[in-house]
């Protein structure tokens, strides 16, 4: 992705805190040299590996199963904190509307999972999640028939990601001067019923 100096991150906590947070991912191949696309929620497992590991899991019929076939590279994309700027928020004249955001994009090579393997993920997935929603009583897998649950796994396909390389970016104003940010940063505040405006601001504040 493009990279300018000022928004590349190198942090390896920060990155992996980005995807832990937004999960939900879009992972991207090429086939026959049009890219295919999928939305699928991740999950991040920071110690394997140098870089982490991401696992998911597909329906069965979704066509990228096809695709995943242990050989081809894939690119995983996360979304964190992202909004318009105005260019009226700014101390300095005659500057134009921009965007602000946070991303991370992780390389690696998808590895289909066995069904042990698979097990794991389902239970480690509804854990991650479920443990959010507390103090509700967590859904585990056990709440299901055993051949019910059997069946269920035949129509999804899992799959485990080493990530090979990873790059962020944070786009956050670091490019304009400290009146413009602060002015930037205050005029999402005044947001109050945006929750991505305020989200947001803590961002660019800590950037």
């Amino acid at each position: 992705m493009y990279l300018p100096r000022p928004f590349k991150v190198d942090d390896p906590a920060r990155m992996q805190a980005l995807i832990q947070h937004n999960p939900l991912s879009l992972i991207i191949v090429s086939v026959d040299n049009e890219a295919q696309a999928n939305s699928v929620p991740m999950l991040l497992d920071p110690e394997v590996g140098t870089h982490g590991q991401l696992r998911f899991h597909l329906a069965a019929g979704n066509p990228l199963v096809q695709w995943l076939d242990g050989e081809r590279p894939a690119l995983v994309v996360f979304s964190g904190d992202e909004h318009y700027i105005s260019p009226d928020w700014y101390a300095a004249e005659q500057l134009v509307p921009t965007w602000n955001y946070s991303i991370v994009q992780a390389r690696g090579t998808p590895q289909l999972l066995g069904d042990t393997e698979l097990v794991a993920l389902l239970s480690d997935l509804s854990a991650v999640h479920e443990e959010k929603l507390k103090p509700k009583k967590p859904w585990t897998n056990d709440k299901l028939e055993p051949q019910h649950f059997t069946r269920l796994r035949l129509g999804i396909r899992g799959y485990q990601m080493p990530i090979d390389s990873i790059q962020g970016k944070w786009k956050m104003n670091q490019n304009r001067g400290e009146n413009d940010r602060r002015g930037a940063i205050e005029a999402l505040e005044q947001l109050s019923d945006n929750p991505g405006a305020i989200a947001l601001a803590a961002t660019m504040r800590e950037s």
